[in-house]
């Protein structure tokens, strides 16, 4: 019986902390397009205004960020405070995951909403550099995908 729970609880575990773990933000350099613009920011010549919503979508960028860690730290101190319970309730676990997951769903799509804003008022010229930069970026990670997959058939 203790096997089957720890059984249990290890699985549960691992989901929250994967759930967890899968709602913080892409490094830069891992294929994200707005980590992309981000990157491009001399090459694009913004204007005043551009300037402006520039700032902001990096803000909000950062709160989202932010958030996403907070969120993360409170789960794992609920998780550890459950841990230290007789019986844990998982199902609780399970809800406080969820409820993270939702939370930092929400903050990821402001902050994509602030970056389309901004990409929206970009010039044809401005888009293209955008465009460039996204197709090497993808070119490079399946350069990379490649690379990975011939080692490990090795």
């Amino acid at each position: 019986m203790k096997r089957i729970l720890l059984l249990v609880f290890a699985t549960v575990l691992s989901g929250v902390a994967v759930s967890a773990l899968s709602q913080m933000p892409a490094p830069h350099g891992h294929g994200d397009p707005f980590s992309v613009i981000e990157s491009l920011k001399g090459s694009l010549n913004l204007n005043t205004s551009q300037q402006q919503q520039w700032d902001s979508a990096v803000a909000a960028s950062q709160s989202a960020r932010q958030a996403m860690r907070a969120s993360f730290a409170q789960l794992k101190a609920a998780t550890q405070a459950e841990l230290a319970k007789a019986e844990p309730d998982l199902g609780a676990l399970a809800a406080q995951a969820d409820s993270v997951q939702e939370q930092n769903s929400a903050a990821r799509k402001a902050a994509r909403s602030a970056w389309l804003a901004l990409y929206s008022t970009f010039t044809p010229e401005q888009k293209g550099v955008v465009r460039d930069a996204i197709q090497a970026r993808m070119a490079k990670m399946e350069s990379l995908r490649a690379n990975m997959k011939e080692r490990l058939s090795q």
